[in-house]
């Protein structure tokens, strides 16, 4: 019976191409906005409708500029109508989106674009200055795209072949036809962040990211419905603004756009005059939100729901949300090779009655598997863990949204037994429930035990004259590393080294007790959001612990 061929399903055969999300939002949500705070200072809106006919008109500028194919086109822009314009046109017509994070170094921002082969790039003005930087070291790009009107044009640039995107608009129809085609084809292109080397490339398929959209919608990950109004403050040039471009659409709802503006004044003011209900970001920019909310003890009239990732919410954070603001918040994780959502947070209907101090412990967790994803926690000669809930080992994942290899084949074969190797640490309970104990490369091991140091920098921001912290391993002579808390304050608070260390008293097990507590004015950010411990780990090298 094995032998015998399947019986075949007698359905369409219609490919999953990113077009036709779009296509659908302008037939079915047509009237649906999606409003812009621009570079230029004001307010953008418009509608899918409207959308999808400026998409089609860049889909022809593009066809007019010679574009392939597979040819990669890059773009330099915060969120906005004219970057989701790019998402559409470019996968859409055959091409592949390379979405570029502007915080990234200038050396490394030439690297990509030439390991990209860019073609062409589009670009915000307010990057005018880091494109005339780069524009000599892009070996491959042809043309350089303004994302603004005529009179943002610059009158004596040096870049070569620069353009002006409203006027490649302007000169063609909307009368394009979305081509057809394989929907296994590449879509777009992301880099990783390069915190260790140089960044490598995660090439998306129209498939895997139809796919990605479908199941982050669904009402255990993101919940987005037509009745919602949705900012993405996490950045377009990050993983694709964790899917939120494709989703959104997809579901009918408003979109919200912030721009560069990604203060806690603006992105209140903004959250409060388009009444949006649900955003997603990283902590440092809900940090920002939640100190200006209770500096001018301000409440929010409709924002409901959240998703935080990039980095472990602080519980600290999670309650502040949920108690103070009414914010629900749901604990999001995954990575760039994973397009990038694996696991959401939320509770079980077995949850519900326990107490609250119960469910915050759950919702702190990174949360359960999506449809789609597959996970498992295996230890150093690759067996399989039991889901404990205590056991701790390497988390593997696998999925139709997951690489199975790297851009241009850097790095080699990264797949073990067809499952991928995250580089985070994790524990899996009997529920299913993922959470992350430390990166791979952030664990501290002291006397041959490791020390996760999540757990420890928590603990540091439940203490309320902690704004940031960041737990490190230093050289010990005996135990080899030892725990180093750095700490910035809050705002006219003086809390000192002791009284954060007694702050640890009853919660840890006291061989992780940190050794010492250091004091600083910041913590270095990555171009992603996250604390880079790499530079701290640097920065404190030579660290000489108290004996």
């Amino acid at each position: 019976m094995s032998n015998q061929a399947p019986l075949m399903g007698q359905m369409m055969n219609q490919p999953l191409l990113i077009s036709g999300i779009l296509e659908f939002a302008a037939r079915h949500y047509a009237n649906s906005e999606i409003v812009s705070q621009r570079v230029e200072g004001d307010l953008h809106r418009y509608t899918f409708r409207e959308c999808h006919q400026r998409a089609r008109q860049l889909a022809n500028a593009l066809q007019a500029l010679g574009v392939h194919m597979g040819e990669r086109i890059a773009t330099l822009a915060w969120n906005g109508y004219r970057h989701l314009e790019a998402y559409y046109a470019v996968s859409g017509s055959g091409a592949v989106l390379h979405t570029i994070n502007p915080r990234l170094h200038p050396e490394q921002l030439a690297y990509i674009c030439n390991h990209a082969e860019d073609q062409f790039l589009l670009f915000d003005f307010c990057f005018l200055p880091l494109i005339e930087a780069i524009a000599p070291h892009c070996k491959t790009v042809k043309g350089w795209i303004l994302l603004g009107a005529a009179d943002r044009m610059p009158a004596d640039s040096k870049i070569p072949n620069l353009m002006c995107y409203e006027d490649l608009l302007a000169a063609q129809s909307a009368d394009y036809a979305w081509p057809q085609f394989d929907e296994s084809a590449a879509a777009t292109l992301c880099y990783t962040s390069g915190t260790t080397g140089n960044p490598k490339g995660a090439l998306y398929s129209h498939r895997s990211t139809v796919l990605h959209a479908y199941a982050s919608a669904l009402p255990n990950v993101l919940n987005v419905s037509s009745r919602d109004a949705v900012m993405p403050v996490v950045p377009m040039f990050h993983v694709n603004a964790w899917g939120l471009p494709y989703s959104v659409p997809l579901s009918g709802a408003k979109m919200v756009f912030p721009g560069a503006a990604l203060d806690g004044k603006s992105v209140y003011e903004l959250m409060e005059k388009e009444k949006v209900t649900f955003s997603a970001g990283v902590p440092t920019v809900w940090l920002g939100l939640i100190n200006y909310a209770v500096q001018n003890k301000l409440k929010f009239s409709s924002f409901v729901r959240t998703v935080i990732g990039g980095s472990a919410c602080p519980p600290a954070m999670m309650n502040t949300l949920i108690d103070d603001f009414g914010v629900e918040v749901i604990h999001g994780w995954g990575m760039t090779e994973m397009s990038p959502l694996g696991t959401t947070g939320g509770l079980l209907s077995k949850h519900m009655e326990l107490p609250k101090a119960e469910q915050r412990k759950i919702l702190q967790k990174q949360g359960h598997a999506i449809y789609g994803v597959d996970m498992k926690i295996v230890d150093e000669l690759g067996e399989e863990l039991p889901w404990d809930g205590a056991t701790s080992g390497s988390l593997l994942v696998k999925g139709p949204w997951i690489i199975a290899s790297y851009f241009k084949g850097e790095g080699g074969d990264v797949l073990e037994d067809g499952w991928f190797p995250t580089g985070d640490v994790a524990t899996i309970d009997p529920d299913g429930f993922m959470q992350i104990t430390d990166r791979a490369k952030d664990v501290i091991k002291s006397g041959g035990e490791w020390i996760g140091t999540i757990d420890l920098e928590n603990i540091a921001m439940s203490h309320p004259g902690v704004m940031q912290a960041a737990c490190i391993g230093v050289p010990h002579p005996k135990w080899d590393e030892r725990p180093l808390l750095v700490v910035v304050r809050r705002a006219g608070s003086t809390v000192t080294r002791e009284e954060l260390l007694a702050h640890f008293d009853g919660k840890i097990a006291k061989w992780w007790l940190p050794d010492d507590v250091v004091f600083a004015e910041n913590l270095p950010v990555g171009g992603t959001g996250k604390i880079q411990k790499n530079k701290l780990r640097e920065q404190y090298s030579d660290y000489q612990l108290p004996s």
